[in-house]
């Protein structure tokens, strides 16, 4: 942690009617804001998201988590949250979806859901565009569908006219009691550009520094920021949590005796900041790599390439064919890498994107290709039924799959894969994960905090390589 621990923070939920309500402008800004003032706030995201977590980070300017009650028990979930809430002067949840949307009709798992459990307050964002009282009707609604959830606050987003936010604010405080706690007018800058996947992330966003500080400026003009920090809700952090966790638990001796590379660039950036913490807690250095710029991998005892957009930067990727066999060859060695989604994509032979296809890793005999439309969308499961580098046969680990690749090209046996999907898409045939030597490459992204056994798997993995003496 970068300050002593605490035992008491303050906290809030900003959630939305559903996605593109806005909810990212305002947490971002809010967090940015907040900062700005000189408050220590931690950031968390809820559900599973690289990219809002991204922005998050850069407006606080420190590292933020991720929540998600599916992938994680209650126990897991609380300790994440109280531990790192314990650097916090001030805790700001990004939410996700609609407020109430769960993954069934119950709403389970849903920000709702998170809200209850941590018992922290929601700051509800609304779309006001073509619409006036009935933003009212809106939140009541909200107000009266679960009143375990303490609505503390609304945020008129997209407002034209002062007239319109005028006839909006009066609304909804005259229907639900809820107070307006900011009011942000339509803007023909769009800070935060959309594309496939959603928002750009900021390692692709040109002035992402500027970007943080216009939506700082924007809740500074539009928010009602001392009304919304006396609406956070204040909480006690247990004893219990304020040691380092039990689940990830740092080597004995306290060393890091392995390197780790992790190749993150604008090609690669899908990457949760717990991953890195068990990782190094497992006694491992961790050591960024440029799959665009870098002629080779460097010295390493491991390799951990996760999930990005490789389709918009495959000419990169591609032209740097030295990288490329470098990886390859290390591979061939021995070379222990655990590969998500791009990934894995990149470890094929060819991805094909807008007409053009370009050649790859090809450590699998695999073609990709990326389409208009998602090709799998959600939590998996998967159950290890052979064995593989990093998980012992009978594992079963839960994660997401969020892609427009699809496989065009592949010769191999679904058998051989080494998964079976219980949940999600998978590869092909109802399997997952190539295998090759130390290599293992899947769609799934997994979360480190739900899975604990993929650190411990891939730093053991590194070691037991390391005192065979390999030259990586």
């Amino acid at each position: 942690m970068d300050q002593a621990i605490k035992s008491t923070s303050k906290g809030i939920i900003v959630a939305g009617l559903g996605g593109g309500s806005g909810k990212s402008v305002v947490a971002v800004g809010l967090v940015a804001a907040l900062t700005k003032e000189g408050h220590r706030v931690v950031a968390f995201k809820k559900g599973p998201d690289y990219i809002d977590s991204g922005w998050l980070s850069l407006a606080a300017g420190r590292p933020c988590y991720n929540l998600d009650p599916y992938l994680m028990s209650r126990e897991v979930l609380e300790e994440s949250f109280f531990r790192h809430s314990a650097s916090a002067d001030l805790v700001i949840m990004e939410g996700n979806r609609g407020l109430f949307d769960g993954v069934d009709v119950k709403g389970s798992f849903s920000t709702a859901e998170l809200a209850i459990t941590l018992e922290l307050p929601v700051l509800l964002v609304v779309d006001c565009t073509k619409t006036t009282r009935t933003i009212a009707a809106l939140v009541l609604g909200c107000r009266e569908f679960d009143r375990r959830v303490n609505i503390c606050g609304v945020v008129l987003n997209r407002v034209g006219t002062s007239r319109h936010e005028a006839i909006v604010r009066e609304s909804v405080e005259k229907y639900t009691g809820i107070p307006v706690l900011g009011a942000i007018h339509r803007s023909r800058h769009d800070v935060f550009p959309q594309r496939h996947l959603g928002v750009t992330p900021g390692p692709e966003h040109r002035d992402a520094p500027d970007a943080v500080a216009t939506l700082a400026r924007r809740a500074e003009e539009s928010l009602d920021l001392d009304g919304i920090k006396q609406m956070m809700a204040d909480f006690t952090i247990p004893e219990k949590y304020l040691p380092t966790p039990e689940a990830i638990k740092p080597p004995r001796d306290g060393k890091k005796d392995v390197r780790i590379g992790i190749i993150r660039d604008e090609a690669f950036q899908f990457y949760y900041q717990e991953n890195f913490e068990a990782l190094e807690a497992q006694g491992a250095q961790l050591v960024e790599i440029n799959a665009l710029h870098e002629r080779e991998l460097p010295e390493i005892d491991a390799l951990y390439i996760g999930g990005g957009f490789p389709e918009t930067s495959v000419r990169e990727l591609s032209a740097n064919i030295s990288f490329r066999e470098s990886v390859k060859n290390k591979a061939r060695a021995g070379l222990p890498i655990y590969a998500e989604c791009g990934g894995l994509i990149y470890l094929g032979e060819h991805l094909e994107y807008e007409g053009e296809t370009h050649p790859l890793v090809g450590i699998f005999p695999v073609d990709f290709k990326i389409e208009d439309k998602p090709q799998a969308h959600g939590y998996t499961v998967l159950k290890a039924t052979q064995v593989n580098p990093f998980y012992a046969v009978s594992t079963e680990i839960s994660g997401h799959e969020f892609r427009y690749s699809r496989v065009t090209r592949w010769d191999g046996n679904p058998e051989d894969l080494v998964f079976r999907v219980a949940r999600g898409v998978g590869l092909a045939g109802g399997r997952e994960g190539l295998v090759f030597k130390n290599v293992l490459a899947l769609y799934t992204h997994i979360h480190a905090v739900a899975t604990p056994q993929w650190a411990a798997g891939l730093v053991e993995k590194a070691r037991q390589c390391k005192r065979l003496k390999k030259n990586f």
